[in-house]
Formats: structure tokens, sequence, C-alpha cells
């Protein structure tokens, strides 16, 4: 055995490990615009293009459906509909079989697929979509719960109920008393990329679909039914997505089942990317909500009870409602405490798309219901909100058991809270803008400084498991292959370096490879903010495999006890001696040791009972707070966000570059959804804000004037978390549940803080500026 004393082999720590700051790994191709993306990739000869034909009806049975002048289209090669789909016309992700590929006899919401032209280019097939001829019978819709008669709701899932204690009599009880009413609005996810699927036939069965998707495994089956054909025969590959938000959770299925039956029927290899006009109609949104509330509470502003009702707008289809709903049920408490509490879920049939995840998957939703009834304890008692909200904290011993009885045992709620109102100044900012306020007639300011508890882990327990590929070849170099997917959030590059951390290489010597069905089989959703947990413990299970392997090795080839082999940065210690890694693993490939293993991983401790309401369903909780200072135009309801301060955690993070990326880009996304993005239906059903004309997403001058984010850098992950971090994907979203409730204290300054403004989301200029009119007109005690 050689000794070796090189200065590179000496260094101190290896390049790239956990809790370092390390670039995105396709960063430099992102700028650049390198990154190869599916409509990037170079087009099999005679690739056939797709189109979706679209109903014009928003519910109605379809009388006839006349595609003759389609199929006679110049460049038509075949046109297809529900009856031709050789396996199961249906897509729908709970098995409930309430969501066609393709509409037959039915469409149940304007925009709703029913027909699919393939033409040798893509314009063909758009232009030959527009000569359909299809007469349909009007039917009654309904596409708003709160315009609809209550007697014709119906559901299109299970609801839930969270009880504990006996809130009815609590609130009857209490000495004060509040009851309203609150409406959320949607999101559309408007990721960059698009939904596309590219579908290449292969012999006998096989097909392969490069899919823009967070779920390959879903997507696999969904193809394998549409097709009638065993899953073993479909492989889905994406290396990665231009965004995702859970709007590839389940909406990629449609595309890629009818990219594989063209494929499989023609021959050809088959590409289908609609437009964004038609990407925002035929897809699901975030489900906008009716909050039903109703607390009692004592004079000093302690809960007392709660009862909640969540209606939502699910559409036509189940898709993931149910579990949306529950878990906007999970977080009505937020970061508080309810003594009694009883809350139902309601998720309610529409005409309209069928909604779908999208991230915090119904959590922000829940905790804006929560963050309501603290704002209307505080402007009855007159007090300040976060003196209220501080008040209702969960506890650590006690006053710590959740709505569905899991007891909080990581509560920091309360130190993440102190830190930032000190660090951002809050107390002396809030009598500045009080101040401010009282000599200004026209631009009135706000603050609020609001928190985030968030639960971890995917509520279906079956779905917390995840798969990984690990190989490692006779140069030392290391493949790594997993089952989540990458969309733009930095999961590649965390699993990768907790991989070169396990061995003790650089960074650099881990390859990141597309995600495919073909390596790791049954994977979940590279969603719920578990991808890092997941699949970095996975891909950790599969390097210590190979890494025993080799230190049995070294141990029984050099006579060396196995506790006395150590992997040092880029190096082995075997005893008193130090070889390169890439050498132990050459000896042990000569030796016939297995230098690839297959990692699995499963969350421990968690189980849900839903029947009962009860259970443990979240591994851990993610905390977090922001304050934010706005200031309203009160003539025209225009409004900038002034600063905004978030102080978040994330365990040890894994890599603080690409979390704090996640915090920011997380509340400028919630920001949107909270202030300007508005889904608005005519009095036809029709989606109108259906394309960037219509729909506004944030831009970069809409961020905070002044955005200071800080990693909190003490706390670590309660439970054995891959390397004790913990989650940063979807926490960070519900922090911007601060500028909602700073624009409403500014609206509130116009009635002297006497009447709590009832600001529902979005809070729009023009939606400011009616409850602004509306409280100069409210009658104001003095």
């Amino acid at each position: 055995m050689n000794k070796h004393t090189a200065p590179d082999l000496k260094s101190i720590a290896i390049a790239g490990g956990v809790h370092t700051r390390q670039q995105h790994d396709s960063a430099h191709k992102h700028v650049t615009g390198t990154a190869v993306y599916i409509d990037d990739m170079p087009e099999p000869a005679g690739t056939l293009h797709g189109c979706l034909g679209l109903s014009t009806a928003t519910h109605a049975t379809i009388r006839s459906m006349d595609l003759s002048a389609v199929r006679a289209a110049q460049g038509v090669v075949d046109v297809l509909t529900g009856s031709d789909v050789p396996g199961e016309n249906d897509i729908s992700p709970t098995g409930r079989h309430d969501e066609p590929v393709l509409a037959e006899g039915r469409v149940q919401f304007y925009g709703q697929p029913i027909f699919c032209v393939i033409a040798r280019t893509r314009e063909a097939a758009r232009r030959a979509c527009r000569l359909a001829k299809v007469e349909y019978h009007e039917l009654p819709f309904i596409t708003d719960v709160s315009e609809a008669d209550p007697k014709k709701l119906r559901l299109v899932t299970d609801p839930l109920t969270l009880k504990r204690g006996d809130a009815a009599a609590a609130i009857a009880g209490s000495p004060r008393k509040v009851k309203g009413q609150m409406r959320v609005g949607g999101q559309d996810h408007f990721y960059l990329e698009g939904q596309i699927a590219l579908a290449i036939p292969g012999e006998d069965r096989d097909v392969t679909v490069y899919s823009s998707t967070q779920h390959p495994s879903e997507v696999q089956h969904m193809v394998a039914h549409a097709l009638g054909i065993p899953s073993n025969a479909v492989t889905i590959e994406v290396r990665r997505m231009g965004g995702g938000f859970g709007g590839k959770e389940t909406q990629g299925n449609q595309f890629a089942a009818l990219a594989a039956i063209a494929a499989k029927r023609t021959g050809k290899a088959v590409k289908i990317r609609p437009d964004r006009d038609d990407d925002m109609t035929a897809t699901g949104k975030r489900h906008d909500f009716l909050i039903d509330y109703e607390a009692g509470y004592d004079d000093d502003g302690n809960i007392l009870g709660v009862e909640l009702r969540y209606a939502a707008r699910c559409g036509f289809s189940a898709d993931l409602s149910g579990a949306v709903t529950d878990r906007a049920l999970f977080h009505c408490d937020n970061s508080y405490f309810y003594p009694a509490v009883k809350a139902v879920s309601a998720p309610l049939y529409t005409n309209t798309v069928s909604n779908t995840a999208f991230r915090g998957f119904g959590g922000p939703q829940g905790m804006v219901g929560a963050e309501r009834i603290i704002d209307e304890i505080a402007f009855a008692l007159q007090k300040d909100p976060l003196e209220i909200r501080r008040k209702n904290f969960y506890g650590t011993d006690t006053r710590n058991v959740t709505p569905y009885h899991q007891t909080v045992e990581d509560n920091i709620i309360g130190r993440i809270v102190d830190e930032l109102e000190k660090s951002s100044d809050y107390q002396r900012r809030r009598r500045q803008i009080a101040a401010f306020n009282a000599n200004s007639d026209i631009i009135k300011r706000g603050i609020a400084l609001t928190p985030v508890k968030f639960g971890i882990s995917f509520t279906a327990t079956h779905f917390n498991q995840a798969g990984a590929l690990v190989h490692v070849y006779t140069d030392g170099s290391v493949h790594l292959n997993h089952g989540g997917t990458e969309m733009g959030q930095g999961l590649y590059v965390k699993v990768a370096q907790v991989v070169a951390e396990e061995f003790q290489i650089d960074l650099d010597q881990v390859k990141i490879t597309a995600t495919t069905t073909g390596k790791v089989p049954n994977t979940s959703a590279t969603a719920a903010s578990s991808g890092s947990d997941l699949n970095g413990m996975a891909a950790q299970n599969g390097a210590r495999q190979i890494k025993d392997r080799l230190i049995d090795f070294a141990s029984e080839t050099h006579g060396v006890a196995k506790d006395q082999i150590v992997f040092l940065p880029n190096r082995v210690r075997i005893g008193n001696a130090e070889i390169p890694f890439a050498e132990l693993v050459k000896q042990a490939y000569e030796a016939r040791v297995q230098l690839s293993a297959a990692g699995f991983y499963k969350t421990p401790k968690i189980h849900w009972d839903r029947d009962k309401g009860t259970g443990h369903p979240f591994y851990y909780f993610a905390y977090g707070a922001a304050c934010s200072e706005v200031s309203v135009d009160t003539l025209t309801g225009e409004y900038m966000v002034e600063r905004t301060d978030i102080l978040h955690e994330t365990g040890r993070s894994l890599n603080p570059a690409i979390d704090l990326g996640q915090i920011e880009g997380g509340f400028i996304q919630g920001m949107g959804w909270l202030t300007t993005e508005e889904l608005w239906w005519d009095e036809k059903g029709r989606l109108r804000t259906h394309a960037p004309s219509t729909y506004k997403i944030p831009l970069a001058s809409d961020r905070p004037k002044i955005f200071n984010v800080t990693l909190a850098d003490w706390p670590e992950a309660g439970e054995p978390t891959v390397h004790r971090s913990k989650a940063v994907g979807e926490p960070p979203f519900m922090l911007a549940m601060s500028v909602l409730h700073a624009l409403s204290d500014a609206v509130a300054s116009v009635a002297d803080h006497k009447v709590c403004p009832r600001l529902d989301a979005p809070a729009t200029p023009e939606r400011i500026l009616t409850t602004i009119g509306q409280l100069k007109k409210t009658p104001v005690e003095h």
C-alpha cells in the first residue's frame, strides 16, 4: 500500500460538502440560455406536433362533433377523440375515474379538451383545431361557490372534520365573540416553461416520454393506463423543468398520455406544447377559498374557541382537492393554540378547470383564515396585532396540541418572532408610521409582523418514501440518480452534496443525472417540501451501502480494524496510511466488490387516521416570520411594499445559498398571490385572465424596496433528518401574509384603526380602494 502526502490530498475539507454555499448546478446554463428543456431537445426526424381542441361551452352535452374539416386540413396526420384512447380514458390521480383524457358526451368547463390534432407542424395543428364544428346542449353551471344556491352545491371528494374540545360551547361561553367570512383567491402557477411532452415510440409496446412533470412515476402509470399496457413498457424522463410549483404534479398527465397515444398510433415522435393561453385555460390552479369563521376570546385577546369552514372551488373533478383541503385544515391554526376547535372542509364541485396542487398545498389558505381571526380580535380590543399573536402562540410543555391531536414538540416560533421584532425595529417603526399617518391625508402606511408554522410530510403516509441509485466508477467518479425532480429549486445539487459528503469527495466528482422511471421506480412526487428530506436520505443510504463495502474490503485486505478506516477529503485513511479515494475504489473493483447500490428511505413516526381526524401526519414543523411595511395611495388604491424583513429557519441548511433563494422567491410568489394575481371568470364561465396581458404576476419592480432575508443560524431539526436540515420549498411562501396584513393596517388608518378592514385576497388596488370607501362610510365611535 502506497503512502501519499501530496498537498492536494491534505486538504482540510472537500469542495462542495453539506452546509456550504454552492451555486445551482445549472445556474450558469440558466443565465446563458444553454440549459436544455424538452422544447430545446433535437427532434427526431419526422416529429409530429399536437394541439388540444378545447370546448367552447361551460357545461353541456355534446350533440355532435364534426371533425371532417379538421382531418382534411393541410398537414394534419391524425385527430384523436376520447374513443381513440386504447386503454382507459381517465387520468384522475386519485382513481376516482372523473377526469377523462378527452371529454366524451359531456363537457364540464369552458376550455376542457375534447379532441387533439396531430400534424406535421405545430402551426398546422393549431390552425386545424379552429375548424371543428361542435354543437352543444347547454346545461346550468356553477363557477362561483359564493353565488350558488347552497342546496345545489355538491362535493368532488370527501370532506374532513378536525375537532378537539367543544368549540361551540367555548365560543358561547366567551366574553367576546367575532364572526365573519373571508374570500381568498386562487393563483395560476405561471411556470416559465409551460406544459410539454415529447413521446418517442419504441418496439413492441414500449414508449419513452420526456415530460415536464414533478411526478414521473404517476405520469408513467397514467400513460400505461391510457395505452392499456403495463408500466414496465413506459419510461418517463425529465432532466429539468422551467418551474413547477405544484402545477406539474398531476397536470402533465394529459399531455404525456396524448403524446404517447399519438406516437404509438403514428409510429412517429409526437410533441405537445400548448401555448400560454391554452395552458392557463385548460390546467388547474391554486384553490380559491371561502372561509367562514367564528371565534370566542377574552378581554386580553386569548382565543378560547374557534369554528371554521373552508369551502373551496375545486373544479369539475377531484384531482388533489381532497388532500389540498385537508392540508388547509391542518394549518387553520398556523402558530396558534386553540383550546377548543372545530374545522371542516367543503371541497365543492364547480364548472371550472379542476384545481390542483400549488406551493403550500392548501396550507397558505388555512393560515390566512387564522390570521384574519387574529386581526379581528386586535381591532376589537384596540391592540397591536403582534401582541395578540404572541398571546396565542403554541407553548412548549402545555398548550401544544394541534386540532389534529399532534403534539408540537419543536416549537421555536416565540424566539423567531422575538428576534425579528428586534432586528426589524418593529416597535419604533410602528410608532413612526402612526405619526406619519396622522400628518398624511392621502398616503397611508402600514406594518405587520406575521409568523409561519408549516408541517412537513405528505399527509398520505405512503408517499413518504424515496429511492436512489448510486454508482461508483473505477476512476472514483460517482453517478447519482433519484426520484426527485429538478424544477429550479436546487434539489439536484443538494442531494449531490449529501453524496459528496458521505464519500468525502469533491462535489464535481458527483454526476447529477436526469430523473427517470427506468432507474428509480415507484417514486413520490417532488412536492410537499420533501424533496431534499426524502431523496437526500435515500441517496445517503445508497452511498453508505457502498461505503460500508469499501470499509469491509479495506479492513479485510489490509488487516486493519474497521474503526481505523476513515474517509477524509478525497482520500481514505487505512490505519496509518492514506490512499486516494479513487485508488481504494479501483482496488475494490479488482477484488469484485459491488460498487453500486439502490438506496431507500421512508419517513419514520408519521401516521394519520383521516376518519378519526387524529394522528401524527407531520415529521416536524418549519418556522419563520416576516415583517413588512407598505404605503397606500388612498385615492387610487395603489400601493408599494417599502420594506420586508424575514427571519426563517431551515435547520442546519444543506446549502444556505439555495435556501435563501427559495425564501426570497417563495415570498415574492406569495406576495403575488395575495396582492396582484387575480383569476376572473365571466358570466359565461370563461376564464378571462388567461395570459400575461390580463394576469399580473409580480415584476422585479414590485419587490420590497428594502428586502432583508436572514437564515436563523441557531436551530437544527429536532428529528434525525438529512444532516439535521429542514425543508424550505413551501414554508417561505406564507411569509407574504405580512404584506396582506400591512396593507390591512394601512387601510385601517382611514378609520382610525377602529374597524377591522376585512381586506380579502388578492388585495388588488381595486379591492383596496373599495375597502377604503367602505371604511370611510362606517361610523366610528370615539
